[in-house]
């Protein structure tokens, strides 16, 4: 019997039928940018003919259709989707991402070692490619306490996995620059292997100690002028489009032919409801084709460079020898995929049935202690008091100071000026620490929201108006065993639960998308102006460094580091 290479040596000479053959469309040619009349024939999960005429034991007719490589997301937290790993390759696979690069970095601040091996176990299920980076910062902060840690120790074990690229985004980028010991212990055990970057507005020589280390890709960039810079200093840029950070219009400027070996897309966060009502990779590609950009620097973008930034160098051309990861799409202009094939499989309901299951972990991670309403007090100080400001569509938020109105003792919110309070509660079970303070741009009239989702460490984060549906919210996230609540008026009217690690859901992907719909309603009868509400929740934990300066001596210069809150950090 034949070997398998055998096989395809014969199949694409000719001498043999092929498996499969694609017939009557175009393949878009991403090195020459050509659109190419022809078959394209496929033994097992390898392309083995373009440029010719085959036969097939299988043939399948896409006249007037185009041909695309599949799709890379080369950044994102599977966990922020909502639903588990498998889920998340039925919801997303047939919009024509056949790869996914994620950081388990969500799950292991709450389960550490734990949580890695359930997206490991997962990734050898999926129909599409989940490949994983090791989570580099667990804990995120020590301003914050998080469920786990992972030493360096903690993650050699898994850095052999066929399914492990290498280290994931490098948050602590002071660490690196100042060569904090820790950081150090896992870049030395990296080094030769690929280090992901996390680095927003790093600039100059502090760049250059940061790069200098071996750090070679960065999804931060939220201006042209940013990420023309990190990629003239060698790095590959990763565009970010997700639910809260929405950055591809600001580096559309850099898209472009000359630039496009260099770029990269990703998604970081986003959630069923947004993929089914807009798409996921495809929807970048459609909205910067729309906006200007020229065809094949964002399908470049979006497989070939994207597999050469991170090693894969069996797959991003429609060309033999190559994986046959494989989009069918209307036009290149609507991106909208008719057909997708992962390692020559067609992607079927059927295909998907066929995966293994794997068992959930972390179903009792929320270990909160009740809260009552008196327990969001915060006491009235002198002057002005810190209130950390929301941008809409960007993670990142800003230092502000108010005066605000006083009750007794008690510092009140201002919804005039749209100042309401935040809390976070810690819910890992080891110290039940408790933080208020003071939020602006959530648009809220009344009521409150509530999650464990709370990046990056997972704790309960609450905001409000009322200190009685605050509680009653971060109570009910206990009883759910995490996710999202929204209660208005002593009412719960609306709730998500996300056990698996307070987290993601146990339910498929189609439920997890119809509950956020109508949780988004019951947030939106709030008041709230925010088009993610929810996840603007989960990134206000994020710890706040009013001014941060880093001289070119690569010196942190500190002048005020202050976490807005009016108790012990949570």
């Amino acid at each position: 019997m034949a070997s398998i290479l055998e096989r395809k040596i014969d199949q694409g000479t000719g001498r043999e039928k092929a498996d499969i053959v694609l017939r009557g469309g175009r393949f878009f040619d991403l090195v020459t940018g050509e659109l190419i009349a022809s078959d394209i024939a496929i033994c097992g999960d390898t392309i083995i003919g373009t440029c010719e005429s085959y036969e097939g034991v299988e043939v399948i007719d896409i006249t007037g259709k185009i041909v695309v490589p599949g799709f890379i997301d080369t950044h994102l937290h599977i966990e922020s989707s909502l639903v588990t790993p498998h889920e998340f390759d039925r919801c997303v696979l047939p919009y024509g991402v056949t790869t996914a690069i994620c950081d388990p970095h969500e799950i292991a601040n709450v389960l550490g070692a734990e949580g890695i091996q359930f997206f490991l176990d997962s990734s050898l299920e999926t129909i599409m490619d989940i490949r994983v980076q090791l989570s580099s910062c667990v804990p995120a902060t020590h301003l914050e306490t998080s469920g786990a840690e992972l030493p360096i120790e903690k993650l050699l074990p898994f850095r052999g996995h066929p399914k492990v690229i290498g280290l994931a985004e490098f948050m602590n980028f002071p660490g690196v620059i100042h060569k904090d010991p820790i950081c150090m212990a896992k870049l030395e055990a990296f080094q030769g292997e690929h280090i992901d970057g996390h680095a927003p507005l790093l600039s100059g020589t502090a760049l250059n100690g940061y790069l200098s280390a071996g750090i070679r890709t960065e999804h931060e960039c939220t201006t042209a002028e940013e990420a023309l810079e990190k990629i003239r200093k060698g790095m590959h840029i990763l565009v970010r489009e997700g639910s809260v950070s929405k950055d591809l219009h600001s580096l559309m400027p850099i898209i472009t032919e000359r630039l496009s070996p260099y770029l990269a897309l990703c998604t970081d966060d986003r959630n069923p409801l947004d993929i089914a009502e807009q798409g996921h990779l495809d929807y970048m590609i459609r909205t910067a084709i729309g906006a200007g950009v020229e065809p094949l620097a964002i399908y470049r973008a979006a497989s070939i460079s994207a597999a050469k930034a991170f090693g894969l160098r069996d797959r991003g051309l429609v060309a033999p020898g190559w994986r046959a990861d494989l989009v069918v799409i209307d036009t290149l202009q609507n991106c909208k995929a008719s057909m997708v094939f992962s390692a020559g499989r067609r992607v079927t309901k059927e295909l998907f049935a066929t995966r293994k299951s794997i068992a959930p972990v972390g179903l009792d991670s929320v270990k909160a202690r009740p809260v009552l309403a008196s327990h969001f007090g915060v006491p009235v100080t002198e002057g002005e008091t810190p209130v950390i400001g929301v941008m809409p569509g960007k993670i990142i938020t800003e230092h502000r100071r108010y005066k605000l109105p006083s009750d007794g003792n008690q510092t009140s919110l201002d919804l005039d000026n749209d100042i309401i309070k935040v809390a976070v509660i810690e819910r890992h079970g080891k110290n039940g620490n408790h933080a208020n303070g003071f939020v602006q741009g959530f648009g809220l009239k009344k009521g409150a929201i509530a999650s464990t989702v709370g990046h990056d460490s997972h704790n309960i984060c609450v905001v409000g108006v009322s200190e009685d549906d605050m509680a009653q919210a971060a109570n009910r996230l206990g009883d759910i065993k995490g996710g999202f609540v929204v209660v208005e008026d002593g009412k719960v009217t609306g709730e998500i639960a996300l056990p698996v690690a307070g987290l993601m859901s146990l339910e498929p992907y189609e439920i997890v998308r119809d509950t956020l719909h109508e949780l988004r309603k019951a947030a939106y009868a709030l008041g709230t102006t925010l088009e993610e509400p929810f996840l603007q929740v989960a990134f206000l934990p994020l710890p706040v460094i009013p001014h941060l300066k880093i001289s070119d001596m690569g010196m942190v210069d500190v002048d005020r580091f202050e976490l807005i809150t009016s108790s012990r950090n949570a």
